[in-house]
């Protein structure tokens, strides 16, 4: 996988971000298969401030690794703001981080509805403040959301450092 300079550049200041705070960041990913991991990891020193990733791709993996609520599974969909916050406390637990970011989404090519077409991604973002949620609907091929998904990630991290 090769990285933009936008998104290295991103990831570059999410690390000097957390460096100042002294904090670390996990991440929980579902439609991304790793991708924000990865980016982090581009990043020479990131082990000074990224703890680890949960590629959370099944309910079942999410249910296990990140204490989803196999009720919320089934009354939500693995794709919504509900499950995208309980992804991003149960990363922050499990990694006992400051900061965790969660995607889950429709990458696609197919997999989407009319109430979720694809491109669909929720964001879970957890914060010693608390945990907040986000839509955003992606245009293009599957490789050009998973890209788009990398960077919101990135930059919702970046965003909630700075306020």
């Amino acid at each position: 996988m090769s990285l933009s300079q936008h998104t290295v550049s991103l990831a570059t200041e999410l690390g000097t971000l957390l460096v100042s705070r002294g904090w670390t960041i996990s991440c929980a990913e579902s439609c991304t298969g790793g991708g924000i991991g990865y980016a982090i990891t581009a990043i020479a020193g990131s082990s000074a401030w990224f703890e680890r990733g949960f590629i959370t791709y099944s309910n079942q993996a999410k249910a296990q690794l990140l204490g989803v609520d196999d009720a919320v599974l089934k009354q939500f969909g693995a794709v919504s703001c509900q499950v995208a916050e309980q992804m991003a406390n149960g990363a922050a637990q499990a990694a006992n981080a400051e900061l965790a970011i969660a995607v889950t989404g429709i990458a696609g090519p197919d997999g989407g509805s009319a109430e979720k077409p694809v491109g669909t991604v929720w964001f879970g973002l957890h914060h010693p403040d608390g945990t907040i949620s986000h839509r955003k609907q992606f245009d293009g091929d599957r490789a050009a959301v998973r890209e788009q998904t990398i960077n919101h990630a990135l930059t919702l991290c970046i965003e909630r450092l700075k306020n």
